[in-house]
């Protein structure tokens, strides 16, 4: 799968209805409010790069409230556990 996470900045009086109505995506896994420069925290998950042009580029500017986003597409995930298990079988 792969992982994208799209920074969204809303409309102040519409961010609940915005992030249900972004939770409602196909393809979008978690939505997070968040404080600071960006309202939401939205990780996509699809199994084909061009899936993420689909839900960013067609789905998301259908969705009310919507003023700026910024996608940031994961190359790798780090993990507590990855590193365990890394140090199970024996990599250095």
């Amino acid at each position: 799968m792969i992982t994208t996470i799209v920074l969204v900045r809303a409309d102040p009086q519409h961010i609940p209805d915005t992030a249900r109505a972004i939770a409602g995506i196909d393809g979008v896994q978690e939505v997070y409010s968040v404080s600071g420069e960006w309202d939401l925290v939205v990780i996509v998950k699809v199994p084909e790069y061009q899936d993420i042009a689909a839900v960013v580029t067609e789905k998301f500017p259908a969705v009310k409230g919507i003023e700026r986003t910024q996608t940031l597409t994961a190359f790798r995930a780090y993990s507590r556990n990855d590193l365990e298990q890394a140090w199970d079988i024996g990599v250095s």
